[in-house]
């Protein structure tokens, strides 16, 4: 989809994590359970993407599974201004202190941590998150985590 129709409506960013939830949580265990989780996870970094991405071109959303790990991929458009966002992001997601990074993010007073959604999905639900600049001014966020099963 092209990144000026998924950014023309923020409610896009809950539909979409909440019919691939859906579609892909049939045959999970705890399919309710699951499909929420993923719903909820994959919203997060939906609604990033959507305030934070390049001017014009595509938009993929990918997920998939590798052992027990689910695998949500976003691959969209990324100018300068983008990519020192997803940068610092990328700074703060290595902390050490990464719980208490994101609880002081949560419960600070005034305007919200703008990495706020990926600080939730690395602590909330474990998720090792990369972010790599592509070829072509685009980014490729992926965040790996385990929604069922040992590890979740």
């Amino acid at each position: 989809m092209g990144i000026e129709a998924f950014a023309s409506e923020w409610l896009h960013c809950d539909r979409i994590s909440s019919y691939l939830a859906r579609m892909v949580s049939h045959n999970r265990t705890d399919s309710l359970l699951y499909a929420n989780l993923l719903s909820s996870a994959l919203n997060e970094l939906l609604e990033t993407a959507f305030a934070h991405h390049g001017p014009e071109g595509d938009f993929c959303c990918r997920v998939s599974r590798a052992g027990n790990a689910d695998v949500i991929e976003l691959d969209f458009p990324c100018d300068a201004k983008t990519l020192s966002f997803y940068n610092e992001a990328a700074k703060r997601l290595q902390q050490a202190d990464l719980t208490e990074t994101y609880h002081s993010a949560l419960f600070s007073g005034g305007k919200p941590d703008p990495h706020l959604g990926l600080l939730e999905v690395a602590v909330d639900y474990k998720a090792q998150i990369s972010i790599q600049q592509e070829k072509g001014n685009r980014l490729k966020l992926a965040a790996e985590l385990a929604l069922e099963g040992a590890t979740a």
